[in-house]
């Protein structure tokens, strides 16, 4: 179907991307990629005075409206959608100058983006040491038996931004004593227990569990208990 009667813009001039084969009805140029459709006939961009302008494919919503704030001349593109049975719009045509002053606007707010990201990026690294410090502080209070540097391992570990693990819980950034002992246990279940080995042989979780049970209490029970000076 070929465009016959102009849709209504909201606001501006409007262009048509044909669907089928058509020719300029001033100077006979064609077949035409985009269009102007005077008095029911077509006419090319060049014949209808907006040859000078560029094409700007929709998809960037922020290049567009400063593009076409730019521009003292500026329309929309449209082609008809024959399965929804309407005119979509495809772009806009611009002025090439605004165009390019839109494009410079664009990458400035990128950047300043940019900057933010890694402003906000060094901001979380640097609350993710504050509170891994203090993790690994409360487990050398609650077990100061705790091997040098296991303490600090054991925070590390449990303290991942985004790793649902116990430290990141909202106990464990309360530094609740049971969350900080949940992950004391757990490192010692993988760690001072045969417990990873039972599960790759195949014993189920719970009797893994069961039998690595008191391994991990003595370990505990020790570790809660100051090192001899």
């Amino acid at each position: 179907m070929a465009p016959t009667a102009n849709p209504a813009p909201r606001s501006g001039l409007l262009v048509f991307q044909p669907v089928k084969r058509r020719h300029c009805a001033e100077c006979r140029s064609g077949p035409l990629s985009l269009l102007v459709l005077e008095e029911a006939a077509p006419r090319c961009l060049d014949c209808a005075d907006l040859g000078h302008l560029v094409f700007l494919p929709r998809g960037d919503t922020a290049l567009t409206r400063r593009s076409r704030e730019a521009s003292a001349l500026s329309a929309v593109v449209v082609r008809f959608n024959r399965r929804r049975g309407r005119y979509e719009r495809q772009g806009v045509l611009v002025e090439e100058t605004a165009l390019a002053l839109a494009e410079q606007r664009c990458l400035a707010d990128a950047e300043a983006r940019r900057r933010r990201r890694a402003r906000d990026a060094r901001r979380r690294a640097a609350e993710d040491v504050r509170f891994t410090e203090a993790f690994a502080r409360e487990i050398r209070r609650l077990f100061p038996g705790c091997p040098d540097g296991r303490a600090g391992a054991i925070a590390a570990h449990a303290s991942v931004r985004g790793s649902g693990r116990v430290g990141r819980s909202a106990a464990g950034r309360a530094l609740s004593p049971d969350a900080v002992t949940a992950a004391v246990r757990a490192s010692v279940r993988h760690t001072e227990t045969p417990y990873d080995q039972l599960l790759m042989s195949g014993v189920p979780r719970p009797e893994a569990r069961r039998r690595i049970a008191e391994g991990v209490e003595t370990v505990l029970r020790e570790w809660r208990h100051r090192k001899a000076a």
